[in-house]
C-alpha cells in the first residue's frame, strides 16, 4: 500500500520511488521503483550511480528493455562501447540462430543456442559451460568500468546462476606477507581462452608465458571513483596464462595459487539466481563473477554491453 501511495504522489522514475534493498552478502543490492525503459531524470541517476558505487552489484527486476533501451539504461553509468569478445566472435563466425551478434555494435549476445537456435554444451563461445571466476575483459589495455547483462530467456531449472565478490574486502583482508608480496607488481592477462577456457577464434593456444598474448596490469588497483584498493586478479587458465612479471614461473604460479585461493572464499561472495526481465550491473574494477554450468538441453539467452573504462591505475 505504501509503495502504491509513494507511485500515485510521483512520476514514474521520480527520485522519491527509489528503492536501494542491500543483499546482506558482501555485495549486491536491488534497486526497486524503476522502469528502465521510461525517461529518468538526472536526480535518479545520480542515486543508482551512488548505488552502483556502494555495493558494487545492483540489480532489477522486471524490465522490458529493446536494444536501444538497454544501452540507455548503460548509459546511466557511462559511454557503452564495444565488448571485447564480440570482434573474436565475428571473427569466428559465431552466429546464434543465424544471427552472428546483435545489429547494434556495443551489444553480444551470451547464449547456449548454436547456429539453428538449438541449446548446445559448446557453441563457439561461453556455451552451457562453467564460467570460472573472472573480470571482464581484462585482456585489454583499458578494460571495461562495468558490465550489464539482461536476461531474455533463462532455463526453467537448469543453472546459471551467477556468483559476484567484493575484491575491496579481499585486499583489504590480505595477510599482511601476500600484502608485502605483491606490492608493486603486475601480471600478464591471457587473452588467449574466453572466461569458459576456450580458446578464442584465430588465436593459437599459447606453450609458455612468452608466448600468452595480452597486456600487464598491477595486483591492486585504485578504484578511480571511491578511490579504494581492490584485488585485480583478472582471469586465470590452464598454464600458460596469466604470470607475474619479474618472478620465475614457479614463484609466480604459487603466488597466484594463494591470491586466487584467498580471493575466491565464499565470504566475499553473493550469488544472483536469474528471472526473466533481471538487468544487472557490476563493477569490473573491485568485482569478479563466476557462473554455474547451465543445462545443455534448456535455451539460454541475455544480452549484453560493457561501460567505458579507464587505464588501470596502480594502487
Amino acid at each position: 500500500m505504501e509503495a502504491a501511495q509513494r507511485q500515485s504522489q510521483h512520476p514514474v522514475n521520480s527520485p522519491e520511488l527509489v528503492q536501494v534493498i542491500p543483499s546482506g552478502a558482501a555485495l549486491g543490492a536491488e534497486i526497486r521503483g524503476i522502469d528502465l525503459s521510461q525517461p529518468v531524470p538526472e536526480e535518479t541517476k545520480a542515486l543508482l550511480r551512488k548505488a552502483w558505487a556502494d555495493h558494487l552489484v545492483i540489480y532489477w527486476r522486471g524490465q522490458n528493455l529493446p536494444d536501444e533501451a538497454l544501452l540507455g539504461a548503460a548509459g546511466i553509468f557511462g559511454k557503452t562501447k564495444e565488448p571485447a569478445a564480440r570482434k573474436y566472435q565475428v571473427a569466428g563466425g559465431y552466429n546464434i540462430g543465424g544471427k552472428i551478434v546483435p545489429l547494434h555494435p556495443h551489444l553480444t549476445l551470451i547464449s547456449n543456442l548454436d547456429e539453428n537456435g538449438v541449446p548446445v554444451m559448446d557453441n563457439g563461445a561461453l556455451g552451457s559451460y562453467e564460467v570460472v571466476w573472472h573480470s571482464d575483459n581484462s585482456y585489454v589495455q583499458v578494460p571495461p568500468a562495468g558490465s550489464m547483462l539482461y536476461s531474455v530467456v533463462l532455463p526453467v531449472d537448469g543453472g546459471g546462476d551467477t556468483w559476484f565478490n567484493n575484491q575491496y574486502r579481499a585486499y583489504e583482508e590480505l595477510p599482511d606477507d601476500l600484502k608485502a608480496a605483491i606490492k608493486g607488481k603486475s601480471q600478464i592477462h591471457d587473452a588467449s581462452r574466453n572466461s569458459a577456457g576456450v580458446l578464442r577464434p584465430t588465436v593459437k593456444m599459447p606453450t609458455s608465458p612468452e608466448e600468452v598474448p595480452g597486456p600487464a596490469h598491477p595486483l591492486v588497483r585504485l578504484h578511480p571513483a571511491t578511490g579504494k584498493r581492490a584485488l585485480y586478479l583478472g582471469r586465470r587458465r590452464d598454464w600458460p596464462s596469466n604470470y607475474i612479471i619479474g618472478l620465475s614461473n614457479e614463484d609466480s604460479e604459487a603466488l597466484l595459487d594463494r591470491l586466487w585461493a584467498h580471493a575466491t572464499q565464499p565470504k566475499y561472495a553473493w550469488k544472483h539466481s536469474w528471472q526473466v526481465g533481471d538487468l544487472v550491473l557490476w563493477d569490473n574494477r573491485c568485482a569478479m563473477h563466476y557462473r554455474s554450468e547451465v543445462d545443455p538441453k534448456q535455451p539460454r539467452v541475455l544480452h549484453r554491453t560493457v561501460i567505458n573504462g579507464e587505464a588501470v591505475i596502480a594502487g
